[in-house]
């Protein structure tokens, strides 16, 4: 198993919010042998921008979107945006890809989110065509290229990629959309896994991979923890208490959370649909403190660097190839160490 990072949005409030210290945790990353550092975007800052900008900061740690949100562009669009970052990068890029939720598909971008695991088809297949520059003609039911009756002709992607295939990712909650990353994508993004979800999980990605003769040799399994490091566990849990109560009550309606839904299904549905209650009624902190401890605990890694050896043996027991950490320093000399404790815990671990 590997070590990835993962980093906050720019311009949100917290270290490591700027280009200069994301730049800072990267390259200690780098030289902590941390396998990739990932950029993420909903409506602030955008997933690809830091990416070239981190590219030309650093020279062998893989740079990944998790995720680029597929209602914001058309699939040629990201297809020329991976080719550029792949060839910014020397060949580093990965391309991780989600479809966000119905709220910012439709309320932000104007996209409507339904039927989204046919339209992620649908894309993909027209995204790696591009890639292989191809000449793009494609004739789906959410997506026709040309357009039909106009002045449209099949082109080509006129810039090749550093590499012949650049690794894509797909960002999946649900267990349908799980099973389809394991049928067309190179790895899954995941949030909230736990070593004991395992056997929901991997016997998906399994059956997508056997739809199209494969196994899971090579899929890289990406699991996504806030981490923070100190002597009190309870300490450490308060520090990601507010991110979690966003994702479990604000990352969504009242009828549509794909998060929320997830926290059900792991063992906690009456705590989540408290939180979200509390967080839709204006009550955030009071959202943060209904999150059940035991969900932080193994959500998270939390507290010192031989407890978080564990959690990463865990993990990586139940078939976890890449861990991508989320910090919440209190300062950027914070964020360096915690990126250095997160090392040692893996070679305490002995997993990677």
């Amino acid at each position: 198993m590997r070590l990835g990072l993962n980093l906050r949005y720019l311009g949100n409030l917290g270290a490591g919010a700027d280009p200069t210290t994301s730049a800072r945790y990267v390259q200690e990353a780098e030289r902590l042998d941390y396998a990739v550092a990932w950029t993420a975007e909903a409506f602030s800052s955008d997933a690809v921008s830091l990416l070239g900008y981190l590219a030309a900061q650093t020279s062998r740690i893989e740079l990944g979107t998790a995720a680029m949100q597929i209602p914001a562009r058309s699939p040629a669009m990201t297809a020329m945006t991976a080719t550029t970052l792949d060839i910014l990068s020397e060949g580093r890029f990965r391309l991780g890809l989600g479809v966000s939720g119905p709220q910012v598909a439709e309320g932000w971008h104007g996209a409507r989110f339904d039927r989204p695991l046919a339209r992620t088809r649908e894309y993909l297949d027209i995204v790696r065509m591009a890639l292989r520059r191809e000449d793009v003609v494609y004739d789906g039911a959410h997506y026709r290229l040309p357009l039909p009756d106009g002045p449209g002709k099949p082109l080509r992607l006129g810039t090749r990629p550093r590499r012949k295939d650049v690794p894509i990712y797909l960002a999946a909650v649900g267990p349908r959309n799980v099973e389809l990353a394991g049928e067309i994508a190179d790895g899954w993004l995941s949030v909230f896994f736990q070593p004991e979800t395992v056997a929901e999980h991997l016997p998906l990605l399994r059956a997508g991979r056997a739809r199209t003769g494969r196994d899971l040799t090579g899929f890289d399994v990406v699991s996504s923890m806030p981490a923070v490091v100190g002597d009190d566990v309870a300490d450490c849990a308060d520090r990601v208490r507010m991110y979690t109560a966003h994702y479990l009550g604000g990352m969504g309606s009242r009828k549509e959370n794909f998060y929320n839904r997830l926290a059900a299904r792991m063992g906690y549905p009456d705590a989540a649909q408290r939180v979200q209650e509390l967080y839709l009624d204006g009550r955030p902190r009071e959202a943060a403190a209904a999150i059940p401890q035991q969900f932080l605990e193994r959500t998270c890694l939390l507290g010192p660097v031989e407890r978080i050896a564990d959690t990463l043996r865990e993990h990586a027991g139940a078939g976890v190839t890449t861990l991508s950490a989320m910090i919440f320093p209190v300062d950027a000399e914070d964020g360096l160490r915690t990126l250095r404790a997160l090392a040692d815990a893996l070679k305490k671990a002995g997993v990677g």
